[in-house]
Parts: structure tokens; C-alpha cells; sequence
């Protein structure tokens, strides 16, 4: 499904990605694990299309995204991609449901389309009480929960989670674990992680480390 094909990433001198080549699978978890700086997150940007490699393809369903125009890609990443970030990247003015209903908003759905959606998704994730709530009023669990659910509002076929623990405590780290098991589940979704927690890793179907910029 995913399939990266000899990625190279330079920040002037520096080249933090060296040739990276991996195959995921539709419906995988795949978590990407390596010290800070040998560059999992830089490549998880990368395969979410949110940054541009120096040289080298990415291909989604065997389309080469790279291909694309800046407003293609960003269209094509709303309707295919979603993400899931250490400190969840919430907007502080707006409620929980309405921080669900973004992407759908970004895609100029219609309100009466996608609001039910992100209802039902944060029914699901147990924040029925709390759809009205802004960031600020929520645990850290429920703020990733939150996040979930946003990453889920377009039914992407990717999940792109980068660090989803860093900032939990072993509670909601461990409810989290479940939560991604239970989103490929009932979903199908393939998700990659990139992680420092080795619990989180266990739950992957594989597990890749990256050191120096490449895959070992």
C-alpha cells in the first residue's frame, strides 16, 4: 500500500535521510523506532506528505504523490491521511466537535454531512459528555482522543502517529495502545508509528529502527 522507494532528505549540508527504502501493507501497523535525530520523524513527514523529500518517490495505492501539485497533494492528504501528534495539535478556541469536523470543513463538506460523522466518532471514543468542551477542559487522554477521532473524520487509509504517548501517563498510554488496535480493527486502517515507548511498539506488527537516516 505504502511504498517508499530510496528517500533521500537534506537540510543544507545535513542529510538526515540516506536512501530509505520500505514497503507497508495495507491494514499494518508498522511502528519506526530509532534515537532522536536518526530521522523517524522527518520520514513519517515525508510518507504524510507534509514535507518534500530531497530526491526519491513515495506511492500510495501506487500513485506517486510527489508527482502532484502543492494543492493536488494537500487534497489528496485530507481525503487519505490522517495524523496523530505527540501534543494533539487541538485548536484552543474551538470545542472538541469542532476540532473533529476540520478536515471535513477543510474539504468544504456540508455541515449536516460531517458534523453527524464526528458525533458518532466521539460517541465511539467515549466523549459523548465532552463534545462541547474546548482543549483546556480536557486530560491529556481525552485531548488524544480527540485527536483520534480528527484523524479519523475523512476515513483516511493511513494513520500517521508521531510519539502518540509522549505526553501520557502510563493510564492513558495504555488506553491509547487499545485504542490504535482497536481502530485497525473496526476501521482497516494502516497505521505507522514513530515511538520511544516500547510498549507502544509491541503492539506493531513489525517494527523498524532507523539509524543514521537509514533503515536497519
Amino acid at each position: 500500500m505504502i511504498e517508499v522507494k530510496d528517500i533521500w532528505k537534506s537540510f543544507g549540508t545535513l542529510e538526515v535521510l540516506k536512501g530509505v527504502n520500505l514497503e507497508v501493507r495495507r491494514g499494518e501497523i508498522v511502528a519506526i523506532v530509532g534515537k532522536s535525530g536518526a530521522g523517524k520523524t522527518t520520514l513519517l513527514q515525508i510518507i504524510g506528505t507534509l514535507d518534500r523529500p530531497t530526491r526519491g518517490r513515495v506511492l500510495i495505492e501506487g500513485t506517486d504523490v510527489f508527482a502532484m501539485k502543492d494543492k493536488e497533494l494537500a487534497a489528496f492528504r485530507n481525503r487519505h491521511i490522517g495524523f496523530i501528534f505527540q501534543f494533539h495539535q487541538l485548536l484552543p478556541e474551538f470545542t472538541a466537535l469542532e476540532n473533529v469536523c476540520i478536515p471535513a470543513m477543510i474539504a468544504r463538506e456540508k455541515e449536516t454531512e460531517y458534523k453527524p460523522r464526528a458525533e458518532k466518532l466521539l460517541r465511539e471514543l467515549g466523549l459523548s459528555d465532552r463534545m462541547g468542551h474546548k482543549p483546556n477542559e480536557l486530560s491529556g487522554g481525552e485531548k488524544q482522543r480527540v485527536a483520534a477521532a480528527r484523524a479519523l473524520m475523512m476515513n483516511p487509509d493511513i494513520i500517521l502517529a508521531d510519539e502518540p504517548t509522549g505526553s501520557l501517563d502510563e493510564k492513558n498510554k495504555k488506553e491509547l495502545s487499545d485504542l490504535l488496535l482497536k481502530l485497525r480493527k473496526e476501521y482497516g486502517q494502516t497505521i505507522l508509528l514513530v515511538t520511544h515507548d516500547k510498549e507502544l511498539a509491541a503492539i506493531a506488527d513489525r517494527v523498524i529502527e532507523i539509524k543514521d537516516g537509514a533503515v536497519r
